[in-house]
C-alpha cells in the first residue's frame, strides 16, 4: 500500500532518524502514523525498514575488509517480515529454539549461517538443527556436549560446536539481562574452559570450530567488551596451544540503544576498538561472528496506542491507553523506560499535565511510563518509542487480549506483516471436555 508523501521538512526525534514530525504529525519514514492508526487500529507496531538497514550498515562498515558473519539475534523480534529484511541483506541468525529455526527457514534464511545458542537444547531440537545443516551450536555446558555428541553420532554426523565461555565480566546493566557473570546460568566458567574444550575435542560426534562469549544486553560502555575480549583471547591462546584449532571467534551481541538519553557507542566505532585489540593480540585473521539483536531493531519500531480515558487523582493522574503489559512487557518486567510522544502535536498553547501512562490489564504492574508530561485528551494517539525489540517477541494473550498487528514501512509503502489476532485465533487450539 502506498501513502502520499507530505512536503514539509521533517524534524527527526533524537536517536530515531527515521521517526520524525512533519507538519506537527509524527511519521515513520514517509508515512503518517495517524493514518496508520486510523486504517489499522491500535495497539499497532510499526517498523522502519530503513532504520533496520541503517543499523546493520554500521556493523557492516565496522567489519569492512574482514572475514565476519553478522547473525541477527532473532529473539529480539522474530516476526517473519523482520527476519526477511535481514535474510535478504545477507545476515545469518542466532537462534535459541527449534521454533526459531523454523521461522528463519520460512523467512528465507540460510541454514549454514545459523548459530544455535541457549542452555536447554532438547534432543529433538538438536536433530532438527543437524538435519537442517546449521553452521554451529553454541554449547553451554559439559552435559550438553555429551548429549549433542550422542545425537550427532546416531545420525552419522559431527556437530560443529563452539563453547560459550563465561568471562565473569560485569556489563553493568539490568540483572535480568546480564549473562556473563559467575552467577548467571549461561556458558561455562572461564577457568574450566580449557579442560572442557579438550573433552569436546575427544567426543566423536563433535567438531570444535570456535569459541563464543556473550556478556549481556543493553550495554552502553566499551570497557566490558574490551575486558571480555582480553579474557577470551587468553583462552584462544591456551586452547590452540593444546592442539585444538579454532576457526572462528564469536563475540556475541548486547550493544545497547538510546531509550532515555543513553549514549551507546556506534557499532562501527565499537568494532574499530575491538578489532584494534584483536590485531594487537595477533588474531586479526580469524573469522569473526557477532550476534546483534536489539541494536538492529530496537529503535526501528514504535507502538501506536489510543488514549482511552484520563483519570485524575489526589496522588497520581492516569492516562489509560489501549496498549498494555501484554503488548509492551519491558516496563513491567525490567522497569524499563520507553519514551512516549504524541502522534499529533497540539501547538505552543497546549497545557500539559503529568500522568502515569497505564494499560487496561488487571495488574498494578501494567504501566508503560511513570510521571510523563503530556498534553492529551481521550481519543488522541500516542507513540511508544524504541519498541522494535523485546516487545512483540515477548507479547502474550494475558486477559485474553489479542496480539497487535505489525506493519513494515519501506519509504511510502506499507506492508502488513502480521494481522491483528482475534479471540478465535487464541482459542483455536483449545477444546471443551466432552463426556
Amino acid at each position: 500500500m502506498n501513502h502520499p508523501v507530505t512536503q514539509a521538512v521533517p524534524v527527526a526525534l533524537p536517536g530515531h532518524p527515521f521517526v520524525a514530525y512533519r507538519n506537527d504529525s509524527l511519521q515513520v519514514e514517509n508515512v503518517a502514523l495517524s493514518t496508520l492508526a486510523r486504517e489499522h487500529g491500535t495497539p499497532l507496531f510499526v517498523y522502519s525498514k530503513a532504520a533496520m538497514l541503517s543499523a546493520l550498515a554500521a556493523y557492516q562498515r565496522g567489519f569492512a575488509g574482514r572475514d565476519a558473519q553478522i547473525c541477527y539475534a532473532m529473539k529480539a523480534n522474530s516476526s517473519l517480515g523482520v527476519l526477511q529484511v535481514f535474510a535478504q541483506a545477507g545476515c545469518g541468525f542466532d537462534i535459541v529454539s527449534g521454533g526459531e529455526l523454523e521461522r528463519v527457514l520460512a523467512a528465507g534464511g540460510d541454514a549454514q549461517k545459523i548459530i544455535f545458542s541457549g542452555v536447554g537444547k532438547t534432543r529433538t531440537e538438536m536433530r532438527q538443527a543437524l538435519t537442517a545443516g546449521i553452521g554451529c551450536f553454541n554449547v553451554e555446558s559439559e552435559a550438553e556436549l555429551e548429549v549433542l555428541s550422542s545425537v550427532a553420532s546416531t545420525m552419522n554426523l559431527r556437530a560443529p560446536v563452539s563453547i560459550r565461555v563465561n568471562p565473569n565480566v560485569d556489563p553493568k546493566t539490568h540483572p535480568y539481562i546480564s549473562t556473563g557473570l559467575k552467577g548467571n546460568k549461561f556458558g561455562v566458567a572461564h577457568e574450566d574452559a580449557l579442560r572442557i574444550y579438550q573433552h569436546a575435542a575427544s567426543l566423536k560426534g563433535l567438531q570444535v570450530v570456535g569459541i563464543d562469549c556473550h556478556i549481556g544486553s543493553q550495554i552502553t560502555d566499551t570497557a566490558p567488551y574490551l575486558d571480555a575480549m582480553d579474557r577470551v583471547l587468553d583462552l584462544v591462546t591456551a586452547i590452540e596451544a593444546a592442539g585444538i584449532p579454532l576457526a572462528h571467534i564469536d563475540f556475541g551481541g548486547g550493544l545497547g540503544i538510546n531509550y532515555n538519553d543513553d549514549a551507546p557507542p556506534a557499532a562501527d566505532a565499537l568494532w574499530r576498538l575491538l578489532l584494534a585489540k584483536l590485531d594487537a593480540r595477533g588474531y586479526g585473521g580469524k573469522k569473526l561472528m557477532i550476534e546483534p539483536g536489539r541494536s538492529l531493531v530496537g529503535n526501528a519500531g514504535v507502538c501506536l496506542t489510543e488514549v482511552l480515558y484520563l483519570k485524575p487523582g489526589e496522588q497520581k493522574n492516569f492516562c489509560i491507553i489501549d496498549a498494555a503489559m501484554n503488548d509492551l512487557p519491558r516496563p513491567a518486567l525490567y522497569q524499563a523506560f520507553h519514551a512516549i510522544v504524541p502522534v499529533a502535536l497540539r501547538g505552543t498553547g497546549a497545557v500539559e499535565a503529568t500522568y502515569d501512562v497505564v494499560g487496561p490489564v488487571c495488574e498494578s504492574g501494567d504501566w508503560i511510563g511513570h510521571d510523563r508530561a503530556l498534553s492529551v485528551a481521550a481519543g488522541d494517539h500516542l507513540a511508544v518509542l524504541s519498541a522494535g525489540a523485546y516487545c512483540m517477541s515477548m507479547a502474550s494473550n494475558y486477559n485474553t487480549r489479542g496480539r497487535a498487528a505489525e506493519l513494515l514501512i519501506d519509504g511510502s509503502q506499507v506492508h502488513l506483516i502480521r494481522r491483528r489476532e482475534n479471540v478465535q485465533d487464541q482459542m483455536r487450539q483449545e477444546q471443551l471436555v466432552t463426556a
